[in-house]
């Protein structure tokens, strides 16, 4: 650990007021595009190619250095998960926590980079509606989905912390559960923190992980972004008309290690009401519970651990 490189976030102000904006990359260690676009943006505003005119935005282009250095999604466990401050820490991403969301609470906004393993095409996740609610409640939902519809992407995934939380309740009737999954506040990751301190975020996922055009879709949402939110001097994006916006609402889970996909699915591909969507190893199907979406199939999940979700479109313009 003492040879990693330090924490580094870089922030540079205009002289005018405005949006405090934080935009992330590398939560992951194995998802460099939003890393690869944040220095490119960086190196833009310091050679003066990119006039930042008004408000704040930093810039950190490796939240995980353990992870990043290795090549792989974690160092000692998974950052974006069970994220917030702690007095003991103990894994490498508790120290990241510490440093990491002090930051977060700093600003008004954030932009969060990912890729994902399947090939898909690049999509948003967005928070839920505005609500008093005990989960996660909110009051900047319009803000955060016009930001949204200036990304670039036509695909809007919401319901995120409401499906896990489901997912948590059942994992506390298994004694066998992952003790951390079943933990309420382990679907909390760098947007949900956002969104808890008063701010609003947005994740990215600019698609495959070593899809090469994916560093140019977080480098053209940066700049979409400082534009849209009035940064810089250029003109603000126009949103996106026709799109298709999806709601999660089941997280199904490896039980065994031996569990097996029916075929080899990709996020966003569709599922029809009975469709085999996986056996479990003692024989049992799992199929699909209605009209809709799977996403995120992770082969490599480990039992304990979310293997799918489930998601219904709720518009399509």
């Amino acid at each position: 650990m003492e040879k990693l490189p330090p924490f580094e976030s870089i922030t540079f102000a205009g002289r005018a007021p405005g949006v405090r904006l934080i935009v992330t990359g590398a939560v992951h260690g194995n998802e460099t595009c939003g890393t690869v676009g944040i220095r490119r943006v960086v190196e833009e505003i310091r050679s003066g190619a990119i006039a930042l005119e008004r408000g704040e935005v930093t810039f950190v282009p490796v939240c995980n250095p353990l992870a990043y250095s290795k090549g792989e999604r974690m160092g000692d466990r998974n950052l974006n998960r069970n994220l917030s401050p702690t007095a003991t820490p103990k894994a490498f991403e508790d120290h990241v926590a510490n440093w990491l969301c002090p930051l977060l609470a700093r600003h008004e906004a954030l932009l969060d980079l990912h890729s994902i393993r399947g090939k898909t095409e690049a999509f948003a996740l967005v928070g839920p509606a505005d609500n008093n609610g005990v989960i996660e409640p909110f009051k900047h939902s319009a803000a955060e989905r016009a930001l949204a519809r200036r990304l670039g992407v036509k695909r809007f995934v919401q319901g995120w912390l409401d499906t896990y939380s489901r997912g948590v309740a059942r994992r506390r009737a298994d004694a066998n559960a992952n003790p951390l999954a079943a933990d309420a506040i382990y679907g909390v990751g760098t947007t949900e923190y956002m969104r808890s301190q008063g701010g609003y975020a947005i994740t990215l996922e600019c698609g495959q992980h070593e899809d090469p055009h994916a560093p140019e879709v977080a480098y053209r949402a940066i700049r979409n972004t400082l534009a849209f939110l009035g940064h810089t001097g250029e003109a603000a994006p126009q949103p996106v008309e026709r799109y298709e916006a999806l709601r999660l609402h089941e997280v199904v889970d490896r039980e065994h290690a031996d569990d097996q996909f029916a075929r080899a699915w990709a996020s966003f591909d569709a599922l029809t009401p009975g469709d085999l969507i996986a056996t479990r190893q003692g024989g049992t199907e799992v199929r699909a519970p209605r009209q809709g979406r799977i996403l995120f199939p992770d082969t490599g999940a480990k039992p304990g651990h979310e293997w799918f979700y489930l998601a219904e479109t709720i518009a399509a313009i």
